[in-house]
């Protein structure tokens, strides 16, 4: 029976380390399920592995991608898939790990068949909504699709263009493309969750920005400022240093807000993560207990 480890648990509670310690264990390799660390140019706001880290353990769909490439939790699926069976054909046990909700699922339950949007159709909503703004493709999308529209975070732009571009399309609603049916897999999925004391996480965070500024995030902002508009820099840490380069917020004042945001981003992970009876939860410190689970299901 051929074994994904899959390592998961909020940003900044120390998946990183483990995943190291856990690959060097198994003498095995590392998937990335890092939705922003697919980019090569954002190694520093994403906490991309270092060189040193690298090293340490193989690791794939790391720095794959430049900021204009599509990429969707669909083709993420279709390529770790593919990945998986060549990797299996040499190992038994394989280790994913990141905070990329819907990338983690994609892998382990499959996502619907949805579409490929097609180039126009990217261009056109992509207009409509730097031209329209949020607000009016929320409401042009609780017209289209009222059943997506009720449970969809209207406050995401990329879920709600995306959405739209679906309808716009196939002519059809999102809705009916989303079945999901968790789908089978021809190897063992075992789950590890790490979690801390909110307090605690929250305290890391902090930190970790602190860490990012010092390492360079305002430069690394900078560089990749012309490309504000992508998608891929609509997340923390860019987003907030571009206002204060912009000259909206001060200095300190982003630094706060990228503390906070990724507390709130914290949040929205572990909701998302508990919903999942598959997970078993421990702290990151209990690197002896999860061996042992480990080795309880892996012969």
């Amino acid at each position: 029976m051929k074994n994904l480890i899959v390592l998961i648990g909020p940003t900044g509670v120390g998946k990183t380390e483990l995943s190291l310690r856990l690959a060097e264990h198994y003498q095995t390799c590392i998937i990335s399920a890092d939705s922003r660390q697919l980019y090569a140019d954002l190694k520093v706001g994403t906490a991309a592995p270092t060189p040193e880290q690298l090293q340490r353990a193989k690791h794939y769909l790391v720095g794959t991608l430049q900021l204009t490439d599509y990429y969707s939790a669909a083709q993420y699926e279709t390529e770790v898939l593919k990945l998986l069976e060549i990797l299996f054909a040499g190992q038994d046990t394989v280790l994913l790990t990141g905070g990329s909700m819907m990338y983690v699922d994609a892998v382990c339950k499959g996502i619907d068949d949805i579409p490929t949007v097609d180039a126009e159709t990217r261009r056109l909503m992509l207009h409509k909504y730097e031209t329209e703004g949020l607000e009016k493709l929320c409401a042009e999308l609780k017209l289209i699709d009222p059943e997506y529209y009720r449970i969809v975070d209207l406050k995401n732009p990329k879920r709600v263009v995306h959405a739209l571009e679906i309808c716009y399309m196939t002519g059809k609603t999102y809705t009916s493309f989303r079945t999901q049916q968790k789908k089978e897999r021809p190897f063992r999925i075992v789950k590890i969750g790490l979690t801390r004391e909110r307090e605690e996480l929250y305290d890391r965070i902090n930190h970790r920005v602190d860490g990012m500024i010092e390492e360079g995030l305002i430069e690394e902002a900078k560089q990749v400022y012309s490309y504000r508009a992508l998608n891929s820099l609509n997340t923390v840490g860019y987003k907030e240093i571009f206002k204060y380069i912009d000259g909206e917020w001060t200095l300190p004042f982003a630094i706060d807000k990228i503390k906070q945001n990724s507390r709130i981003y914290s949040r929205k992970q572990m909701t998302w993560f508990k919903k999942d009876e598959e997970i078993r939860w421990f702290h990151p410190e209990q690197e002896t207990e999860i061996l042992t689970y480990l080795r309880s299901i892996i012969q």
